[in-house]
């Protein structure tokens, strides 16, 4: 393992919010190296953690010996572009089944006729093997693209499950409610439609659909303690967002957005507000391109508690922001000399953080 001593510096980056400068001293070290773009982890042990690789592969890592395991039973991943195995999540225990076995949740892009389409899926662990795999919810997504597919996960307290579809590269998918692309959904632990989501009524709408107007989410927090869905997306040139989602929320892409054409120095839609449209409890001009999203609940750092994190892939730092209410009220840039693009974060039992990078590697922060 490789030990950094790092002395992370406070930035301030929220537009028009003053942050109050501070720094805190950690110890980052490195837990595993050589991964293909591990882009989900989740932990089913106090040390053993499974990551999925977006290339299609499951591995399963002791953070103890660093010894590796491939995990057998994966279907076959549509891995082109943005495409391949994304999320990976342990869903919440069923108490209507005797069954000890929780389900693993996994997000994926499925080869369907050639084309990607973000898909819920989930299966139980029995060894090194997935068994009784299960696809919940192949969307109605595909384009031909291979871009934006999402696609996180999170679990409310009421046995429901969310995850997010992009725009798959397509704007007008943003507003179209017969498309899951552009979406958050929200579907019972089995797959089925909750009969108490916001357009399962509607004849002109998809049942699964939670909030719509979303440009490419990658990241999904539950916060227990308020009851309230926190979401972070990318937005093109500037603009990225975070999001408080409501049920049946139009959060605007295409027709409003904080950021510029990739082409020229022109404003993507028509305003940054409109009425009717949920309006972004965060900006990032200039993007730092979000992936992940985690409501920190830990004890090792008590001040953190509360706050949400996420990894930038261009700007290459874990982001931090202070809540207050549903209101951010600061920012902190932390990991900047990592100088890596941070794909992932989740914390375990003690409530140290575990980061994962587009570079193959996999640390551990904790206190010094």
């Amino acid at each position: 393992m490789k030990h950094l001593s790092l002395i992370l510096t406070f930035i301030a980056a929220l537009i028009g919010i003053e942050c109050q400068a501070s720094s805190t001293d950690y110890v980052l070290e490195q837990v595993a190296e050589g991964l293909g773009i591990p882009w989900g982890m989740v932990l089913i042990g106090p040390n053993t953690l499974l990551v999925t690789e977006r290339g299609g592969q499951l591995i399963q890592l002791d953070l103890t010996t660093g010894q590796r395991h491939n995990i057998k039973g994966v279907p076959q991943v549509y891995a082109k572009g943005q495409g391949g195995l994304f999320d990976i999540q342990l869903g919440p225990t069923d108490s209507n089944t005797d069954s000890k076995q929780q389900w693993l949740y996994f997000t994926y892009a499925k080869p369907v006729a050639g084309q990607g389409r973000t898909t819920l899926a989930r299966a139980q662990l029995q060894g090194q093997s997935l068994i009784q795999w299960q696809d919940l919810l192949v969307t109605q997504s595909a384009t031909t693209t291979n871009r934006h597919f999402g696609s996180r996960m999170a679990f409310d307290d009421k046995g429901h499950v969310f995850f997010s579809v992009g725009d798959r590269g397509h704007r007008p998918n943003g507003q179209d409610l017969t498309t899951h692309a552009g979406s958050i959904l929200r579907l019972n632990l089995d797959g089925t439609v909750p009969q108490d989501n916001p357009f399962v009524t509607d004849d002109n709408a998809l049942g699964a659909i939670y909030s719509y107007g979303h440009r490419n989410p990658q990241g999904l927090a539950f916060d227990a303690k308020n009851q309230r869905l926190w979401a972070i997306e990318h937005g093109p040139r500037g603009g990225d967002e975070i999001n408080l989602i409501k049920a049946g929320g139009n959060y605007g892409w295409p027709v409003v957005s904080f950021g510029k054409e990739y082409w020229g120095p022109f404003s993507v839609g028509e305003a940054t507000f409109k009425a009717g449209m949920e309006p972004p409890i965060k900006v990032y001009t200039p993007s730092i391109a979000p992936s992940s999203l985690l409501l920190y609940s830990g004890r090792a750092f008590s001040a953190w508690r509360g706050d949400l994190f996420s990894g930038a892939l261009k700007l290459t730092h874990l982001n931090r922001v202070v809540l207050d209410g549903d209101r951010a009220s600061s920012e902190q840039r932390l990991l900047t000399e990592l100088k890596q693009r941070i794909r992932q974060i989740i914390e375990d039992d003690q409530g140290y953080l575990l980061i994962a990078t587009d570079s193959g590697s996999i640390y551990r922060l904790k206190p010094r």
